[in-house]
């Protein structure tokens, strides 16, 4: 039913069962697994980076560590597993960079990670799963995991 399945992830704790369930799938379906990181680029645009010299010390580059990093903890688990498994590092606004990378990949399956909070969170505006679920014309599975309060 999928051949092809798309984990976005931030490394958070809230992805860890998004990554179970996506490597789950993509072992029972024989699908190929994109794991995706976006390095948001509202982050790195609103600083000043005045203390920086060389254009390659700015705050993308840590972000994009962190990325590597995260892509490279799922890239081991799903191997272990069998799985084939692509890593891809993508800069821009997450919920916009996800669907689209989404659509060119031609992926049959979305999955996310959200941290379950109490209701009183639920009034902030959006978050990224919230958009792509609104953004996205493909199936999208969000995975909760409980945020201890």
């Amino acid at each position: 039913m999928f051949e092809k399945i798309l984990l976005a992830t931030d490394g958070e704790a809230a992805s860890d069962r998004a990554t179970d369930h996506a490597i789950e799938l993509a072992a029972y379906h024989g699908a190929t697994l994109h794991v995706l990181y976006i390095v948001d680029s509202d982050v790195y645009d609103a600083y000043s980076g005045d203390e920086y010299v060389d254009g390659h010390e700015g705050p993308e580059h840590g972000l994009e560590d962190v990325g590597e990093e995260a892509i490279a903890a799922v890239v081991e688990r799903a191997e272990g597993r069998d799985v084939e498994v692509e890593g891809h590092l993508k800069h821009g606004q997450p919920p916009e960079a996800i669907v689209e990378f989404a659509r060119e990949a031609d992926v049959d399956l979305v999955i996310l990670g959200t941290r379950r909070r109490p209701d009183e969170y639920r009034s902030l505006l959006g978050s990224t799963t919230d958009r792509v679920l609104r953004l996205a014309e493909m199936p999208v599975t969000v995975v909760k995991t409980p945020v201890e309060s």
